[in-house]
């Protein structure tokens, strides 16, 4: 079941981030997608800071992926928009199984690297401040999550 959201904000965007940490556990994936300035990293950093994350969380289109470990547990984020899918040398599947968080920005990029279960979650621009969240999971984890903070 695909969930639907309308967030009018930033800080709606941000509390959904923050609901959805609420539930976290140990290897959880999250797979972001949508266009530029949709509300990836905004919805990272509300995530983040709900993680008691206290370093400034960018996007990291440079670095590929960025490990955030001052808080409760790590928080590895990851930005593939610059790899056109080339992520055969960066070990990203390991990532999944060293005990944190992974949020993916651009995961369509990689279907094929994905785990078989994770949150997807899409970014629609409807106008300057309205966004179309699409929460798809996949997986009985994450349909609990969902189930527990939609």
């Amino acid at each position: 079941m695909d969930y639907k959201i309308k967030s009018y904000s930033e800080m709606d965007t941000i509390e959904l981030a923050q609901n959805i940490e609420s539930e976290k556990f140990k290897n959880m994936v999250i797979c972001l997608e949508g266009d530029l300035g949709s509300g990836k990293t905004i919805f990272t950093k509300g995530f983040a800071r709900s993680m008691e994350i206290k370093e400034p969380v960018t996007s990291p289109t440079f670095n590929i992926i960025k490990e955030y470990t001052t808080g409760e547990m790590p928080l590895y984020h990851m930005d593939l928009y610059r790899l056109d899918g080339n992520v055969e040398d960066l070990g990203i599947e390991d990532y999944y199984k060293k005990g944190g968080i992974c949020i993916i920005e651009w995961a369509d990029m990689i279907e094929d690297y994905l785990p078989r279960h994770y949150l997807k979650i899409k970014f629609k621009i409807i106008d300057e401040n309205t966004r179309l969240i699409t929460i798809e999971p996949k997986g009985s984890k994450y349909e609990e999550l969902c189930e527990a903070v939609l």
